[in-house]
C-alpha cells in the first residue's frame, strides 16, 4: 500500500505491505502514527487497486500488487 498526502500523514509512512483478502482488511490492518486520524480519513479516500480506482472496501486484493490510498486533495 502507498499512502498520499494526509494519508501518509497519518499512517506516519509512504508505503507498507500488508497481507490481506479485501481493502477494508488491508486498511484496518495498517499500523498507524495517528490510529484516530487513519480511521477517520479512510472513509473520505479513494482508492487506486491496480490502478482502477474504488471506493468499495470489500473489494477484492486477490492477486493485486498495489493500492494507492488518495485522500482527497485540495488545490486551484
Amino acid at each position: 500500500m502507498r499512502f498520499f498526502a494526509a494519508a501518509r500523514a497519518a499512517v506516519g509512512q509512504d508505503e507498507t505491505a500488508v497481507e490481506a483478502t479485501t481493502l477494508d482488511e488491508a486498511l484496518r490492518s495498517v499500523p498507524a502514527a495517528d490510529p484516530d486520524r487513519w480511521t477517520a480519513l479512510q472513509e473520505r479516500c479513494s482508492y487506486l487497486v491496480d490502478g482502477v480506482t474504488t471506493r468499495d472496501r470489500s473489494t477484492t486484493l486477490d492477486g493485486v500488487h498495489t493500492v494507492d490510498v488518495m485522500p482527497p486533495f485540495a488545490g486551484g
